[in-house]
């Protein structure tokens, strides 16, 4: 299974929450690949923001070595699934994909049992408490992916 997770520039949300799919894909059932890309493109070939790099390496996810990079109307060929941050890029990604695959683009909280219709708050004009509670979502979303790959869901 490939999955991919999106946000509006690549450089906050989507990278902890590919990192800690990442981090945690030992432990799944289920073979699968992540990656990350933003709706926005502004920031394409730029690490991830430095506050989400510290959060992540505050709880042992390293994802300095990511890049950002913009969604791409093939990436709807490559994923299977595309795990999105909140509304706003969840409508568009929808925007940009063909309608039949419209099903398998949805919000990540919602797709992996944290929170039914939650959305991961966008920490970019916040404070590093912003940036670590985005770093908690992405690890219960990753902790609720590995329990709905092994349900078969």
């Amino acid at each position: 299974m490939n999955i991919l997770f999106v946000c509006m520039g690549n450089i906050c949300r989507s990278p902890l929450l590919e990192g800690w799919a990442a981090h945690r894909r030992a432990d799944s059932p289920v073979a699968y690949a992540v990656d990350s890309a933003g709706t926005g493109g502004w920031h394409a070939g730029r690490p991830p923001d430095p506050r989400a790099i510290a959060a992540g390496q505050r709880r042992g996810i390293d994802i300095s070595g990511q890049r950002a990079r913009q969604l791409q109307y093939a990436d709807f060929q490559k994923f299977d699934l595309v795990l999105c941050a909140d509304r706003d890029n969840l409508a568009g990604a929808r925007s940009l994909a063909p309608r039949a695959a419209h099903a398998r683009i949805v919000l990540v909280l919602d797709w992996c049992g944290v929170k039914r219709g939650g959305q991961v708050p966008d920490p970019y004009n916040g404070q590093e408490r912003d940036f670590d509670k985005v770093c908690q979502l992405a690890s219960e979303a990753a902790e609720g992916l590995l329990r709905r790959l092994a349900s078969g869901a």
